[in-house]
């Protein structure tokens, strides 16, 4: 029976893979497909990634240039880094796909290829995995990294016959002179429109909610400068639109046509039946819970869209039963990065030092300090300066300073938020934008700015910034802001440094 039983070769089930083998744990990675990261041998459709790969920064710091390498995974390898696939900044899915098998190749990775789990049960404190060969696998502990392998689909009458994100196609002289209807308000749906906007005669994107820019609310799923070309034409009164609205039928006609009803929200929702030639259904995807067994089903959250998780990374209802990658993105959705490989790589580690504590009582990595004021101030701005996990995994992952009680402290990096604790009270540092950061236009300028020099004004600065926290046991939290800085330079002796250790000078309880 192995340890671990890992499903998905994914970027995380690789990643996981790579700790778990760095660690000496007995597992096995299932894959479905016949290489690693088949999700990405068909997605995006048009197969330019939004991760963005930044190659020339400035630094040779290997932790300050995975702030803007968003496709590398963690390794001990300094040269490999995905920067070495492609020089462009947002790269080409396909050298992802060489870079994931490369990974897997390096690190001998135990994967087996074209098992695609079709089972999951449970015989007593063992996961029970059959494969579609009708081969079984046994496991202490089950980790799910398959993705979300499911369209998630609205309850629109009639949406069945619409062709979705993964079956239309992508060449667009198969549109020419077409009305066509994509109906979502994400990349996919964008990216979907930008490919047709030289053929279709008439392109109109649907959905509900309003459209929002991923430069606005920090959040790198909502729409991309990339993708957002269409809007232009759409402004510009070049024949094609945005329906705001719900689409409450789609209705194809006797020739292949679609007839398409709209409750248009500006409009009181006034409905207007829509001819349309293609209709395309871009709203992304869900977690196949299928495979599992009634005993071991993990509980779903988000519209059954995703497992519902522990800040452990586990099923709030199947103990043992934990998941990676994109999966956890229930902790931080539509706030944080755990859908994306910049974020969940964090993620994935931190799992592993989970495991590796809980079941194999190996301690959280962890670094002896003096609870003195002074040198407590000097560590965290040492981190905040350099650390990419806190800045990718803002407000989800914290830097943790316990208290021993007699003037010693632990310093515990990449914590999940909700995991720590202390019994003498502990500090947590997080970077952080500030509240309602995403309903300020960052380039209205006659919006309110405070001055990046104004130390007592910190907890009003929308972008991103240190935020540290004292958790004292029974009492209320403690919170000190240092200010934000235009280049995430947080070294000033007088701003940054002095009103840090003086918080702690205030905060730090006396020795026993």
């Amino acid at each position: 029976m192995l340890d671990y039983l890992v499903l998905g070769a994914g970027p995380a089930g690789l990643q996981l893979g790579y700790f778990l083998g760095k660690a000496g744990r007995d597992h096995l990675i299932l894959e479905a497909g016949p290489a690693p990261g088949t999700f990405f041998r068909t997605f995006p459709r048009h197969r330019t990634l939004i991760s963005i790969n930044k190659r020339h920064n400035g630094t040779d710091d290997p932790e300050l240039n995975l702030r803007m390498d968003w496709n590398s995974l963690l390794s001990d390898d300094p040269g490999l880094l995905f920067t070495r696939y492609s020089d462009r900044y947002f790269p080409a899915a396909d050298d992802l796909v060489r870079y994931l098998a490369d990974f897997a190749d390096r690190w001998r990775l135990p994967v087996a290829y074209g098992a695609r789990a079709t089972r999951v049960g449970r015989d007593g404190d063992a996961f029970r995995v059959t494969d579609g060969q009708g081969r079984t696998y046994r496991a202490r502990r089950l980790v799910v990294a398959t993705g979300l392998t499911r369209p998630n689909l609205p309850p629109i009458p009639g949406i069945e016959t619409a062709e979705t994100y993964e079956e239309a196609s992508t060449d667009p002289a198969r549109y020419v002179d077409q009305r066509v209807l994509v109906i979502g308000k994400g990349n996919s749906a964008f990216e979907t429109a930008d490919n047709l906007m030289e053929t279709a005669a008439v392109i109109h994107v649907a959905g509900p909610r309003s459209l929002r820019m991923a430069w606005r609310t920090h959040f790198v799923g909502h729409l991309r400068a990339v993708n957002n070309n269409f809007l232009d034409t759409y402004q510009l009164k070049s024949m094609n639109a945005i329906l705001d609205g719900d689409v409450r039928r789609v209705e194809r006609q006797a020739d292949g046509s679609y007839l398409v009803t709209v409750a248009f929200a500006r409009a009181d929702e006034v409905t207007k039946d829509i001819p349309y030639d293609k209709v395309i259904v871009c709203t992304g995807f869900r977690f196949d819970a299928s495979m599992f067994d009634e005993e071991c089903r993990p509980e779903l959250v988000i519209d059954g869209r995703f497992p519902a998780l522990t800040p452990a990374y586990e099923s709030v209802s199947v103990p043992g039963l934990y998941f990676a990658g994109t999966l956890t993105q229930s902790r931080d959705f539509k706030r944080g990065t755990s859908g994306f490989i910049h974020g969940f790589r964090y993620g994935t580690r931190a799992l592993h030092r989970i495991l590796e504590e809980r079941h194999h009582g190996v301690p959280w990595p962890h670094r002896l300090l003096p609870a003195d004021p002074a040198a407590l101030a000097a560590a965290v701005l040492e981190r905040v300066n350099r650390s990419s996990a806190l800045w990718q995994q803002f407000g989800l992952m914290t830097d943790v300073i316990t208290l021993d009680g007699r003037g010693g402290a632990r310093y515990l990096e990449e914590v999940p938020i909700g995991l720590a604790e202390g019994e003498h009270g502990h500090f947590a540092i997080t970077l952080e934008y500030g509240p309602e950061h995403d309903q300020v236009d960052p380039f209205d300028i006659t919006v309110g700015r405070i001055r990046q020099s104004d130390a007592r004004r910190a907890a009003e600065g929308h972008y991103l910034h240190p935020v540290i926290r004292h958790h004292r046991p029974g009492g209320p939290v403690a919170v000190h802001h240092v200010t934000e800085n235009l280049e995430n330079a947080w070294t000033s002796p007088e701003v940054h440094a002095e009103p840090l250790r003086a918080f702690f000078a205030r905060t730090l309880p006396v020795p026993a």
